[in-house]
């Protein structure tokens, strides 16, 4: 955490140049209602702003590797001349050595080939937002008419794929997509062809006030604005996943990567899961030990402890009036982020997969333990069953690594196993890795659908 003098060598920030401000109405999405943070606001990010955090996320950095890291709403909606007045003030205040990496993830419906130019010739990462075929993604990605935007989306994508640009997927895995794992999975891998793919669990938690109206979603509704969403509640709406079915979720596109595409496609809980169980820090905050070092920067300069909390409570300052450093290294920030592992209940302490889970996300922490403490987390049992079902292909591709092997290597190796294991297995019979189901709708979906 942040122990060093003069603040962390390094930290993350997602900048929110257009705030919550989108050309989509997602349902699910609760930033949009953080407009009611400023209102009568532009939602634009100044130029004097820009040069300003730029200035000090460059010069803060002691490290040779610095992200630019942009999110909205959605980023596009600035224009390309802001991006490219970015690219300028970058150059101006880049250190010597000082290697920079661009990231920006845009729900794709403004992207063209100009867009796409851009952002290769300036070596971007672009993350896009798909929720998996049309009708799935459809279901809840929709526009301010309520129409839905998977073509718009792809025509995005083509363009970036026609430019040979650097693309991630993100997908939010929530009610009406969890139970179609691998039809999600294939058709980023098969479909769209890529290879990085980040799956985020959608969990609206409400008050039972609220619940009414958060089931019909967080955009506007006839002009009106949704009320402000912060982290409170112990309800959570109808589109948000089940955690049990999340869990199958992840075992389910595991057993087909296991199989077929470790080293080819990299999906960015199996990856990090790795890095837990190789003893290495992974990379993403929800499964790390602590957290504070990702904060979230608004239009105005605002800096807030989280992208997950643009909220009042965890406002930490401006970037014009206090150094975007010591807002990192503030005291208000590190007790943010040590709560993450000090806050634990008493039934994570001793759990078995502690070391891969780490209590998960704060922002989800809300139900009880089964002995009746507060501050589990309401993804939990989604995560015991899909940590616990990759313990051993994790404790063998770690084994790989350290006899300087290819962990793809355990692909042939399980083959031969299953082999043997599944070889007078009926479709009709109960399947025999104990999950519960028939083999045609577990293992022997995976070969035979």
């Amino acid at each position: 955490m942040l122990t060093m003098p003069g603040g962390p060598a390094a930290y993350h920030v997602l900048a929110k140049p257009t705030g919550p401000i989108c050309n989509l109405d997602c349902e699910y999405c609760f930033f949009l209602s953080k407009e009611m943070l400023y209102p009568g606001d532009r939602f634009r990010m100044a130029d004097d702003l820009l040069e300003t955090y730029i200035q000090q996320l460059l010069e803060s950095h002691r490290t040779p590797e610095v992200t630019v890291a942009w999110q909205g709403g959605e980023p596009t909606m600035m224009g390309l001349d802001f991006f490219r007045r970015a690219m300028v003030v970058i150059d101006k205040y880049r250190k010597p050595g000082q290697h920079i990496s661009h990231t920006i993830q845009t729900n794709g419906i403004l992207i063209n080939d100009d867009w796409a130019s851009f952002f290769k010739e300036n070596d971007f990462l672009v993350g896009i937002s798909v929720d998996g075929t049309k009708d799935l993604h459809d279901m809840y990605r929709v526009d301010k008419r309520g129409q839905g935007s998977f073509d718009r989306v792809m025509r995005g994508f083509d363009a970036l794929k026609a430019r040979d640009v650097d693309v991630n997927v993100l997908c939010t895995v929530h009610a009406g997509n969890v139970d179609h794992a691998l039809k999600v999975y294939r058709f980023f891998r098969d479909d769209m062809g890529v290879r990085f793919i980040q799956f985020i669990p959608i969990v609206e938690r409400v008050t039972e006030t609220l619940l009414p109206l958060a089931n019909r979603g967080w955009g506007t509704e006839r002009g009106e604005l949704r009320p402000l969403y912060i982290q409170q509640g112990h309800h959570v709406t109808d589109r948000t996943v089940d955690a049990e079915r999340f869990g199958r979720f992840l075992t389910t596109i595991f057993d087909e990567w296991v199989r077929t595409d470790i080293g080819e496609v990299f999906v960015q809980h199996f990856d990090t899961a790795l890095a837990n169980w190789h003893g290495e820090p992974g990379a993403v905050c929800v499964f790390s030990e602590t957290c504070g070092l990702a904060v979230a920067l608004e239009h105005n300069g605002d800096l807030y402890s989280c992208d997950h909390y643009v909220e009042p409570d965890y406002l930490l300052g401006n970037i014009k009036d206090t150094p975007m450093i010591e807002l990192v290294a503030s005291a208000q920030q590190i007790e943010f982020g040590l709560a993450k592992r000090d806050s634990l209940p008493a039934f994570c302490l001793t759990c078995e997969v502690r070391f891969a889970c780490h209590g998960g996300c704060p922002k989800n922490r809300f139900i009880q333990t089964p002995d009746g403490e507060d501050g589990l987390n309401y993804l939990c049992a989604g995560y015991k069953i899909f940590f616990n079902h990759v313990d051993r292909p994790m404790r063998m591709m770690s084994d790989l690594l350290r006899a300087n092997r290819a962990p793809s290597e355990l692909s042939a190796i399980l083959a031969g196993e299953e082999a043997a294991r599944f070889a007078d297995v009926g479709r009709n019979d109960a399947c025999p890795c104990s999950s519960g189901r028939k083999y045609k709708k577990c293992h022997g979906a995976t070969t035979s659908s």
